[in-house]
């Protein structure tokens, strides 16, 4: 399991601060605690029953978030969404649980439309000899796992696939998205927006993908990514309706 992985998957884990950090910033998210209302670290201690150095590092996390900043004499202040660091997995992870999931949907599968189908021409080019025989036996595996119905199995493989391929296509800011897809891909197996089987031409378009990329085919590739994040899109879509 990645690192991004657990720490969706396990958000209030060792770290003492993590359950504050994100009651609180999800409150932000979700516009319970106003643009410019202030606190204090002895509002967070009192309110969580932490230590000083915990609240600390609760206002750490959401600094670097850019849901607050700190300011003298001021105390800790609740930021803008403008200047929110949108892209960072865990304010993803955040949005994707609180009410303001259908935008992030919207927003990150929108985003995903653009960026993978050019990664996946880039990596048809520039993928490594070792990386393009990975995706076809790969994509044939997620498929006998989609058809069984084994989500989890098949989400660990989809994450994996869509890594390779954006880390593959020899774009640096490709590569960075890697994350914010994994996050994106367990959010929605976690928030049950995945059909337990995926659907046949989802499957076809995985495997196309594959395919085209072992071949060297930019536009296959391209035209393959496309069809796959086409179908996010339209599930999100409907699911935001």
């Amino acid at each position: 399991m990645s690192g991004i992985e657990q720490a969706v998957r396990t958000p209030s884990a060792p770290l003492l601060h993590r359950a504050p950090a994100r009651e609180l910033g999800i409150e932000i998210i979700e516009g319970r605690i106003a643009v410019d209302a202030g606190m204090t670290l002895d509002d967070l201690q009192r309110r969580f029953g932490i230590s000083r150095t915990v609240a600390r590092e609760v206002v750490r996390e959401l600094e670097t978030l850019h849901l607050v900043t700190s300011r003298r004499r001021v105390g800790i202040v609740v930021q803008d969404r403008a200047g929110w660091n949108a892209l960072h997995p865990t304010l993803i992870d955040w949005r994707l649980h609180s009410t303001d999931r259908p935008k992030q949907l919207r927003d990150l599968t929108e985003l995903r439309h653009v960026v993978e189908p050019a990664a996946a021409g880039a990596a048809a080019r520039l993928a490594t000899v070792e990386a393009r025989a990975a995706l076809p036996p790969l994509a044939a595996r997620m498929r006998e796992l989609g058809e069984a119905g084994r989500l989890e199995e098949f989400m660990t493989l989809d994450i994996r696939m869509h890594r390779t391929i954006l880390e593959s296509s020899g774009n640096d800011l490709f590569a960075a998205m890697a994350d914010l897809v994994e996050v994106v891909l367990i959010g929605r197996t976690q928030l049950s927006l995945m059909p337990q089987q995926p659907k046949p031409e989802a499957l076809d378009a995985h495997e196309d993908v594959a395919d085209a990329i072992w071949r060297g085919d930019t536009r296959a590739a391209q035209s393959a990514m496309t069809a796959i994040t086409a179908e996010v899109l339209a599930a999100f879509t409907d699911a935001a309706d």
